[in-house]
């Protein structure tokens, strides 16, 4: 799973690199999940971790302030989520999350993007069967036995815990979010860092492509992040 994990990371490393859309994309973000749980930091976890790695990626002050302002009026734009799957180059998976405020709209260009790569966009649940929604945290510490009794005794249903370069890597279901990291912090302190901090689509297999297929997969991906209403995009791609 971790390399499943990490692979997918580096691939969308790939196409996240604009710094107008990745700002966009997490004002967009941090203003639903504030509307949703509430402003304050320390009463919404989920928010308090966005905003953590909204910094660690380098998003400016303003950008993360201008969108809790927003969240705190009683206007606003109302966005909603929206998750598109289909099958990508090579027979692979893919997953796409957005939040929009236009539903029809954003259909419209996610299908825009299949077709363009010749893939085709399924059915809810097309795909998704095949990942697992996954809490994930990586962070530096080497008692691995502590660590899964302290998440047992939170009752956090553990998927999986990797060891590996002194790193541990704990997956749990996405609904034990919060019950996952306050064990974990609670265990090995505040002031660990945690380098993954995140909700994911972990794939259960990659499936390998090469050749021509690489390169449609690129572009497609490329297309899907230059939308500003896709948030992630998830896939099961071995390059």
């Amino acid at each position: 799973m971790g390399r499943a994990f990490q692979n997918r990371k580096e691939s969308m490393a790939k196409t996240s690199d604009a710094k107008a859309k990745l700002y966009s994309k997490y004002g967009r973000e941090i203003y639903v999940c504030a509307k949703a749980g509430g402003v304050e930091p320390d009463g919404n976890l989920s928010l308090r971790s966005l905003i953590d790695r909204a910094k660690k990626d380098q998003v400016p002050g303003h950008v993360i302030d201008k969108a809790l302002d927003k969240a705190k009026g009683s206007g606003g734009e109302d966005f909603s989520t929206a998750r598109y799957e289909g099958f990508g180059p090579g027979g692979t998976m893919v997953i796409v999350d957005c939040l929009t405020d236009n539903p029809n709209r954003t259909f419209g260009d996610v299908r825009t993007c299949f077709n363009k790569a010749k893939c085709k966009i399924g059915g809810q649940g097309s795909v998704s069967h095949m990942f697992d929604h996954s809490a994930i945290f990586v962070f530096a510490y080497d008692d691995e036995e502590a660590v899964l009794e302290a998440l047992m005794e939170a009752d956090v249903d553990v998927t999986d815990i990797e060891n590996e370069n002194e790193k541990l890597t704990v997956f749990a279901p996405h609904t034990d979010y919060a019950k996952a990291k306050t064990a974990i912090t609670e265990l090995v302190g505040e002031a660990v860092e945690l380098e993954v901090d995140e909700i994911q689509f972990v794939p259960h297999n990659m499936t390998a492509i090469s050749g021509d297929d690489v390169e449609t997969m690129d572009k497609f991906l490329d297309m899907l992040n230059f939308l500003d209403d896709v948030q992630n995009v998830y896939h099961n791609a071995e390059y």
